[in-house]
């Protein structure tokens, strides 16, 4: 045998151990790799059901179908919500044609009202240990409702539920409770119950007692789940998203209100701050953008306003604070009022949408007291300065903050008076005190 055979039998040689090691790896990697390539969804809903909320999930199911996955996981831990927005939700979830999982988590969680027509809706429905799920008994967002409106709200509500429960194959009996009695049961109970499918303690271990299931999609076809090594996709609220979530807060609708007309009524008697006035316009487009999300009794609203209106009153004329208990009356009265709207039923026996009294009684008092404490300050400098004659303030000079003829105001020393002029004064100008009255000026303006 020659050089060349030598060299020609060793170049195969090392052609086929390469191939049998290129075999032997594409074997173990055969092994390895995911059976299914496409990833998991993962989003998680932790708080209140509102158009941010849902509109998260809608995109989310949206998603899943159009990019493929092989399931959307919804980690769920709430006490409920809008019933229009859980509509929507549910909707979606029966009409989906990628497989939905609900898992409420983590240990403690609830799936209150809104969170149980979720899970229910759901092709796979799963809870952690500790969590409970119901109580999606009807309320009106101030928790009351006359005895009409209640069978029509319960009435309807038990309908809807029943037809998700029917459609997944639940208990029909358990949901229907859960709506006319309040129903609420631990994991382990509504797995007895075949409320839910199973309980498991995380995300892993769903995905691998998921692995192999089949479920029912919206067009009736059985697919079967392969999650198990499936790679896991988490998504997150967009901007918008969480900006709609966070203003379908009732007390921050409130507060925007309330710096809304501080701010406004700031600026406008006292021209040229411009900071006030900012403050103002930016909380007051918030507050209108907040009453798209949520709806706002206009009674209520109203009753707020009156109240605001009382307490600037209280500025201009000597109540001794009768204008003042009468603002502070009634905008308590309106802040109650300000979400109570029956049309709107909201199925969560845990949840009102309506500002916590934490947040109107220290602002409606601080309020109160403001205006009386400002009220007495003017009050007294007024009849301070009136008492002391001409030499105590004729002479001064000062700025007109209204047109002044007959009658208007002007400012001295920082003072609001009112105050009359032989020739009319348009607002903004300089002016100087001729003389003095008890608490009324005579003006001129200054060229």
């Amino acid at each position: 045998m020659n050089t060349r055979q030598v060299r020609l039998r060793q170049a195969w040689l090392i052609f086929w151990t390469t191939l049998l090691l290129l075999g032997l790896a594409l074997a173990a990697w055969s092994q390895t790799a995911p059976p299914n390539a496409r990833p998991v969804y993962v989003i998680t809903i932790n708080g209140v059901i509102n158009p941010g909320s849902a509109d998260f999930i809608i995109k989310s199911i949206d998603r899943a179908q159009s990019e493929g996955a092989a399931a959307l996981v919804i980690e769920l831990d709430t006490p409920g919500g809008m019933l229009d927005s859980t509509r929507e939700i549910v909707q979606k979830m029966l009409a989906s044609m990628t497989p939905i999982i609900v898992f409420v988590t983590p240990s403690g969680a609830h799936a209150g009202s809104a969170g149980t027509m979720i899970t229910l809706a759901a092709n796979l429905a799963v809870m952690a240990p500790s969590t409970s799920i119901g109580a999606a008994s009807p309320v009106a967002m101030n928790g009351e409702m006359d005895q009409t409106m209640k069978n029509k709200a319960f009435n309807d509500t038990t309908a809807f539920v029943q037809g998700i429960a029917e459609a997944r194959g639940r208990n029909v009996e358990w949901a229907k409770k859960a709506v006319t009695e309040a129903a609420a049961v631990t994991a382990s109970e509504a797995e007895r119950l075949e409320v839910i499918d199973f309980v498991v303690d995380s995300l892993p271990a769903l995905l691998n007692r998921a692995d192999g299931r089949k479920v029912k999609l919206a067009d009736h076809s059985e697919v079967t789940l392969l999650v198990k090594t499936a790679r896991i996709e988490r998504l997150e609220m967009s901007l918008k998203q969480k900006a709609v979530f966070w203003l379908a807060d009732p007390n921050l609708i409130y507060f925007f209100m309330i710096i809304a007309m501080l701010g406004i009524y700031a600026e406008f008697s006292h021209p040229g701050l411009i900071f006030p006035g900012v403050i103002g316009g930016v909380c007051l487009i918030l507050f209108l953008v907040s009453t798209q999300i949520l709806p706002i009794n206009t009674f209520g609203l109203i009753m707020i306003a009156l109240g605001m209106v009382c307490f600037i009153l209280e500025f201009k004329f000597t109540s001794y604070g009768a204008l003042t208990a009468g603002g502070i009356i009634l905008m308590i009265l309106g802040s109650l009022f300000l979400f109570d709207n029956p049309e709107k039923i909201f199925p969560a026996a845990s949840f009102r949408v309506r500002v916590s009294w934490g947040l109107i009684l220290p602002s409606v008092l601080a309020l109160g007291a403001f205006t009386l404490f400002v009220a007495y300050k003017v009050l007294r400098a007024q009849l301070r300065k009136g008492l002391t004659g001409e030499e105590g303030i004729v002479g001064e000079t000062g700025l007109a903050t209204t047109d002044v003829h007959q009658e208007g105001k002007v400012r001295v020393q920082g003072i609001l008076w009112e105050a009359s002029a032989e020739q009319l004064i348009p607002a903004g100008s300089r002016i100087r005190v001729t003389a003095a009255s008890g608490i009324r000026l005579t003006v001129e303006q200054i060229p």
